[in-house]
């Protein structure tokens, strides 16, 4: 098992909205690295709902997100450089949510005018969510329907005489 040391990830994206999940699967795959695994989904899932929400409001799409892990907290920050995005305004709903699934959020602006908006996220080192089996997919032999065998007595049973003479009629 890993030690919880201080962690930090930094990461600079161009919002699109096929970049979303991208950004998305890279941000869950720093967490389970950390042995964060319980906060993937929650994580994820808010830092999804800032990005779209950046991409639907912000004309400067440009974004910083980062995420530190101090042994206790996990927090996120989004960042962007668009002067005019309003969170009050514009990210109403988004916030709202993100306040709901977080232990804690706020907003708050740099010296060159962009925004910021985190996160955090209580956690212990190595909590994981147990693996459950999946049901094996069927094999070739099993998909296919294999027809059925006759039984051994209709193989070898005796002639049926009225079959004989619709034989002899036909011929």
């Amino acid at each position: 098992m890993k030690t919880a040391v201080p962690c930090y990830y930094h990461l600079d994206v161009e919002v699109s909205p096929e970049r979303v999940g991208q950004v998305s699967r890279i941000l869950a795959a720093h967490l389970r690295y950390w042995d964060l695994e319980l906060l993937v989904k929650p994580v994820c899932h808010s830092a999804e709902l800032l990005l779209k929400a950046i991409d639907e409001h912000a004309s400067d799409k440009h974004t910083s997100i980062e995420m530190w892990w101090n042994r206790q907290h996990l927090i996120t920050a989004v960042g962007g450089d668009d002067h005019g995005l309003r969170p009050d305004q514009d990210l109403r709903a988004c916030l709202e949510h993100i306040a709901a699934m977080s232990d804690g959020w706020g907003c708050c602006a740099t010296d060159t005018g962009s925004k910021v908006i985190w996160f955090s996220q209580r956690a212990r080192a190595g909590q994981r969510v147990p693996l459950v089996p999946k049901a094996p997919a069927p094999n070739l032999r099993e998909g296919l329907q294999v027809p059925r065998e006759l039984p051994v007595t209709a193989l070898g049973a005796p002639p049926n005489p009225a079959d004989d003479g619709a034989l002899e009629d036909a011929r």
